[in-house]
């Protein structure tokens, strides 16, 4: 997925939609950057894709082109097809042509994504960023854990100083606990809120729980209920996904009410792209299901299919995927004063914040 160079925007303000949308300061924190492209020297993309999952098929496939000595370990599926469940059980359970033919593909993937992050670190906003967060489906799978181990190995033989964190959560809950950092003070008093994570692949919806009692840095905040949708496997127009994502989120609100939850009239939405003051994407959402840039308006759109949450009209917020995904482990990046965050999913998301000293 092409990620856009990014633009320095004020803080957010409120639109008709509720806002404030792609918010760039934070109590005790800055986003400095997110969405930020590097053209590619040796190609026509931009440099992060040479880390996503998308690149590590196309790795596997040259590998399984040039290296495999007997039978395919794959068969005639193409890489491009595969699970990774299909890639883990011949990394742990193939013989050993294809076991090496599945770790030549890890090496030379770590190495892709030990470059993007000397290169990105090279930009200004990345300049002093000496943790990383690793997000997106990649370290769900045995084969992109072994991946992000090696690139750690190599960058600390490189003597770099850069260390990677893998989500300490599940991957799938960081696009929604994420927005426990964002969620506005007046929203706090609540139990919990909805949030969504819309992908390449799947929209997720879910019930946040933030804790702040317990926790006042978000640290204990919880997904209690949650729902997704493989829109991949059905190709819907914007229209009818905008109709699914409503009812998804509508039939979470009903389930509030029946359990007796508090919840707060908010919608946190992480997507990918530029997110704009307005609540606009004008670029970088060429994934989504339909054309979801601007002119068209997701909050509004949504909103309006909305049921009312305690009698009041719900607030929807939306800010980019990698900010919200990063944000989910702000609590332990707190002894970091630069970090960031590479979301490995169909595309490389970025992001990148600064710990602001009292």
């Amino acid at each position: 997925m092409a990620r856009q160079t990014p633009r320095k925007r004020p803080a957010s303000r409120r639109t008709k939609s509720g806002g404030p949308h792609g918010v760039s300061r934070l109590p005790g924190l800055t986003i400095d950057s997110y969405n930020l492209a590097i053209p590619d020297p040796e190609g026509e993309g931009f440099l992060g894709d040479r880390a996503s999952q998308t690149a590590f098929r196309q790795v596997l496939d040259t590998v399984r082109k040039v290296h495999a000595t007997g039978k395919d370990p794959f068969g005639r599926t193409r890489s491009d097809e595969l699970s990774k469940k299909d890639i883990d059980l011949v990394l742990l359970g193939g013989d050993a042509d294809a076991s090496h033919v599945t770790h030549l593909a890890v090496e030379e993937f770590a190495r892709r994504l030990v470059h993007v992050v000397q290169r990105f670190r090279e930009q200004p906003s990345w300049d002093g960023v000496k943790r990383i967060v690793i997000g997106g489906g990649m370290p769900e799978s045995q084969f992109g854990q072994l991946a992000i181990r090696r690139a750690q190995r190599m960058l600390r033989s490189a003597r770099s100083g850069v260390t990677l964190h893998v989500l300490s959560h599940d991957p799938d809950e960081g696009g929604l606990l994420g927005w426990t950092q964002l969620l506005p003070a007046s929203y706090r008093r609540f139990d919990a809120f909805l949030a969504v994570d819309v992908g390449g692949t799947n929209i997720r919806c879910g019930i946040v729980e933030p804790r702040l009692s317990k926790s006042a840095d978000g640290a204990k905040a919880r997904v209690i209920e949650s729902m997704q949708w493989r829109h991949a496997d059905d190709d819907p127009g914007r229209g009818e996904a905008i109709e699914r994502l409503a009812a998804m989120l509508n039939g979470l609100s009903a389930f509030s009410r029946t359990i007796g939850l508090r919840l707060a009239p908010f919608v946190g939405i992480a997507c990918p792209g530029q997110i704009e003051p307005d609540g606009r994407i004008p670029q970088g959402a060429q994934n989504l299901p339909g054309d979801w840039e601007a002119p068209f308006h997701l909050p509004g759109e949504l909103g309006r299919r909305l049921d009312r949450i305690g009698g009041r009209v719900p607030v929807v917020a939306m800010h980019n995927d990698a900010v919200v995904q990063g944000l989910s482990e702000r609590p332990r990046m707190r002894g970091a004063q630069r970090w960031g965050v590479l979301t490995i999913g169909t595309g490389l998301g970025n992001a990148s914040f600064t710990n602001l000293r009292a």
